[in-house]
């Protein structure tokens, strides 16, 4: 994988580490990804911004390492002038890529503040910086967990795409099925931008589901009844979930995917065992 141009553009998200042995692990997990020549790298945001300086810290390291890094932004609990601030910081270093969210309340909080949706914070970044950052948004082919309807949950993701979003990464799924539909329905409703599918490496039975029942991503029975008969192998389980990560990566890049986007949970192993993978079938 020397060259960049043998794959398909692609990505991978980290969450900014707590702890002094979280960011040398991270850095250690950085070294082995940059190997793969990725697009960029995503780091995630807390809930009400909890994460702000830790995420900034971590998306400065990965910029200055020479692959673009793009920090999540949400927007719930923010002030107009805490945005403001956050968006010139990463201006200040040439960091062109945003990661536009609404994201979560912190716990207790019951107020969501100036800005209620992520299409508000979309046209905020817009106005107040131009075409300076490439924005990116979510999108949820198996429909946001918090959506009244399907309907309604795509009527809010084109609101986004209007407000200026250059590309979408969706929820991790494992039915490609409802990616298909789901672009299907961007195309049909005159949608252009990229619609790169969010990919979860599967490592932990336990800490999928959990996940999963929080973000209202399907695990197909089939799947769920074949990781429940490993237990607590979790090299069973690893293996298991990179053939087949594997499988649903190569179906989607061989139906028009435009790339992939790895929630890698800070982790490197899996996601560079897909990767390697997905290179051989080139």
């Amino acid at each position: 994988m020397s060259e960049k141009s043998t794959f398909p553009l692609f990505s991978f998200e980290f969450y900014p580490p707590k702890t002094e042995e979280g960011v040398i692990s991270l850095a250690n997990v950085h070294q082995q990804l940059i190997q793969l020549q990725p697009d960029f790298f995503s780091v995630t945001f807390g809930a009400g911004g909890s994460t702000r300086d830790k995420t900034y810290e971590t998306v400065v390291k990965i910029q200055q390492a020479g692959i673009a890094a793009a920090p999540h932004l949400s927007c719930v609990a923010a002030t107009e002038e805490s945005i403001k601030e956050i968006l010139q910081a990463y201006q200040a270093h040439d960091i062109r890529k945003i990661v536009a969210l609404r994201g979560d309340l912190p716990s207790g909080m019951m107020s969501t503040g100036k800005f209620r949706y992520a299409n508000e914070l979309v046209d905020f970044i817009r106005q107040e910086t131009g075409d300076f950052f490439q924005i990116h948004v979510a999108a949820y082919p198996e429909v946001h967990p918090q959506a009244a309807n399907a309907n309604e949950d795509f009527k809010n993701f084109k609101r986004k795409v209007e407000a200026g979003a250059n590309a979408a990464v969706t929820q991790y799924f494992y039915s490609p099925e409802s990616y298909f539909y789901f672009r299907d329905q961007c195309e049909k409703h005159g949608i252009t931008i990229p619609i790169v599918p969010g990919i979860m490496p599967i490592t932990n039975y336990s800490q999928l589901f959990r996940f999963s029942e929080m973000c209202g991503a399907d695990i197909p029975r089939w799947l769920r009844k074949r990781l429940e008969c490993f237990g607590d192998d979790k090299a069973a389980i690893c293996a298991f979930g990179i053939e087949v990560v594997s499988q649903l990566c190569q179906r989607l890049l061989d139906d028009g995917a435009p790339g992939l986007h790895f929630y890698t949970l800070n982790q490197a192993s899996s996601t560079v065992a897909i990767c390697n993978n997905l290179a051989r079938s080139q």
